[in-house]
């Protein structure tokens, strides 16, 4: 299904370019604290800041920087309830050549851009490429299947919904069917690649080709070849 297609490859790129940009944000902070001075400021206000969903309260901070000029500047950070109160002293670290650029010496306003970018990337990259690898570790069976395999017959069963999977509100189906063992006498059931149709309709061979690996009996692929191909 080209919507599965679209989401593993955009959850892929934007935890990567969510990734990057912590590391962007986490170097930028470092290099900002290497070269900065430090002084003593005071909250003077909390600027409250509302949303669709929420509220939240950026500190106000006045300092004087070393040259003795007055400075204020509103955090970048704003959390609720407020991580500040008015009349609290900080420690303020701000660029010498240009003081309006400060930062309050807390650990989410210096580096809570870097964690959440982090962290997002982090389960966007772990959910797109977890599913980029997935269908490369399938692709690489299937074809180790077609090449080395041993072909069985197993007896048509049902078709069954894939509850497990859900996409845009619909489930996939799989065949079912199962094929037993002429010298162990075991019973194994084979499931199909998830299917975007019913191919109930279009089942018409009470025997269902199987490739399976005879070292390993629970590595099999279901051939579907015989079921018509979804128009895209």
């Amino acid at each position: 299904m080209k919507t599965i297609k679209v989401i593993k490859y955009v959850f892929s790129i934007v935890g990567a370019a969510l990734l990057v940009g912590a590391i962007i944000l986490y170097n930028n902070t470092t290099s900002f604290l290497e070269r900065s001075e430090t002084a003593q400021g005071t909250v003077v206000e909390l600027i409250r800041s509302r949303s669709s969903d929420s509220t939240s309260y950026y500190p106000v901070v006045r300092f004087t920087a070393a040259e003795g000029q007055p400075i204020e500047f509103r955090s970048n950070s704003g959390s609720n309830p407020p991580s500040y109160n008015r009349g609290e002293q900080v420690t303020v670290f701000y660029e010498p050549a240009n003081p309006q650029d400060a930062m309050i010496d807390g650990f989410f306003s210096l580096w809570g851009g870097a964690v959440i970018a982090g962290i997002l990337g982090s389960v966007f990259g772990l959910i797109g490429g977890g599913m980029v690898l997935r269908g490369v570790i399938k692709g690489r069976s299937k074809a180790y299947l077609q090449k080395n395999g041993v072909e069985v017959h197993a007896s048509f069963q049902r078709v069954e919904q894939n509850t497990s999977l859900t996409v845009n509100g619909r489930n996939p189906f799989r065949i079912v069917c199962q094929w037993q063992h002429p010298q162990t006498r075991e019973l194994h059931v084979f499931r199909s690649d998830n299917l975007w149709f019913d191919p109930t309709d279009h089942i018409s061979q009470e025997k269902i080709p199987v490739l399976v690996d005879e070292g390993n009996l629970k590595r099999y692929w279901v051939d579907t070849s015989f079921l018509p191909k979804l128009a895209g």
